[in-house]
C-alpha cells in the first residue's frame, strides 16, 4: 500500500521561499516607480526643469543674439554655443534638487515611511531603489530636455553672424548635452541624501540651496587665494563644466575630476543617510 509522500518543509510550516536579493530590489523598485508617479508634484516639477532648461537656454540665446554687435573680440571667441545654450540648468537644479528631498521627506511628513519599512525592513535596500528610480528618471528628462535646447539654442545662434553656432558633431558638443542630464541625476542623489539625513523638507531643500548658491557667495569673500582654493571644490564648481565644452573658470578643477567631486557630494550624503537610517526610527 502506497503512502503519500511527506510535504515539504516550507509547505508543511505554510512559509514561501525567501526571495533572493536581486528579487527583493526588483520589488522594491517597483513600488518605488509607483510611488513616484503617484504624487502630482512629481510630473509637474519635471515638466517645470524641461520648461526652465529650455525656455530659458533660448531666452539667453536669443539676449546673446541681440547683444552681439557690443560683445568686445575677446567674448566673441571665448564663446561657449553649447555651454550657453544649456545655462537653464543652472535654475532647473533646484527644481530637481527639491524634487529628490521630497522623495523620501514627503513619507517621513505623511508617516508613510513607516509603512514602507514594515514592507521592507532593509532599509538600505530601499534608500537603493529610490535613488536608483529617480536618478533614471531625472537622466531621461534632463536628456530630452537638454537635447531640445541645445538644437533650439543653436538655430536662434545661427541667426547671428558674428556668433559661433555649433553642432551636435562637434568636438564636445554632444558630451556636454549629455553631461547635462548626467549633472541633474547626480543632483537628484543628493537631493534624496540630504532629505535623508535631516528627514525636515524645508531643512532639506534649506541646506541643498546653501551648498549650491548661498555657499559659493561666502567663500567668495575670503582672502585671495582661499576663495579661489575653495571654491572650485564646491558642488556647483565642481560639477558645472562638464555640460560645457569650454572650462567656465580658469582656475576650475579639469572636466572629470571635477565631476568625480560633484559625485563624491551625492555619495557622502547617501552614504551618511544610509547610515542614520539604520540606527534611528522612523
Amino acid at each position: 500500500m502506497r503512502t503519500a509522500e511527506p510535504m515539504s518543509t516550507s509547505a508543511t510550516r505554510g512559509t514561501h521561499p525567501t526571495p533572493s536579493l536581486a528579487g527583493q530590489f526588483v520589488a522594491v523598485v517597483r513600488a518605488e516607480w509607483t510611488k513616484l508617479w503617484s504624487v502630482r508634484s512629481t510630473l509637474w516639477s519635471l515638466l517645470v526643469t524641461i520648461a526652465i532648461i529650455v525656455g530659458l537656454g533660448a531666452l539667453f540665446c536669443a539676449a546673446r543674439v541681440a547683444r552681439a554687435d557690443r560683445l568686445d573680440p575677446g567674448e566673441l571667441r571665448h564663446f561657449d554655443p553649447t555651454g550657453f545654450s544649456l545655462n537653464g540648468i543652472f535654475l532647473a537644479q533646484l527644481a530637481v534638487g527639491v524634487l529628490g528631498v521630497l522623495v523620501i521627506s514627503s513619507e517621513y511628513a505623511t508617516g508613510q515611511i513607516r509603512a514602507t519599512f514594515g514592507a521592507t525592513p532593509q532599509r538600505t535596500l530601499v534608500l537603493a531603489a529610490k535613488v536608483a528610480v529617480f536618478m533614471v528618471v531625472v537622466f531621461v528628462v534632463g536628456l530630452v530636455a537638454c537635447t531640445a535646447a541645445f538644437f533650439i539654442g543653436q538655430s536662434i545662434l545661427s541667426g547671428s553672424s558674428k556668433l559661433q553656432h555649433a553642432s551636435i558633431g562637434d568636438p564636445g558638443a554632444l558630451r556636454a548635452v549629455v553631461g547635462g542630464a548626467m549633472y541633474l541625476s547626480v543632483l537628484g542623489a543628493l537631493g534624496i541624501g540630504l532629505g535623508t539625513i535631516l528627514r525636515r523638507t524645508a531643512g532639506a531643500i534649506a541646506a541643498l540651496v546653501g551648498l549650491l548658491l548661498i555657499l559659493p557667495i561666502l567663500v567668495n569673500f575670503l582672502p585671495s587665494p582661499w576663495n579661489t582654493d575653495i571654491s572650485k571644490f564646491l558642488p556647483l564648481s565642481a560639477g558645472n563644466n562638464v555640460f560645457h565644452t569650454v572650462k567656465v573658470a580658469s582656475t576650475d578643477l579639469s572636466l572629470w575630476v571635477g565631476f568625480a567631486v560633484f559625485c563624491a557630494y551625492a555619495v557622502i550624503s547617501l552614504v551618511v543617510g544610509a547610515v542614520l537610517l539604520t540606527r534611528r526610527d522612523a
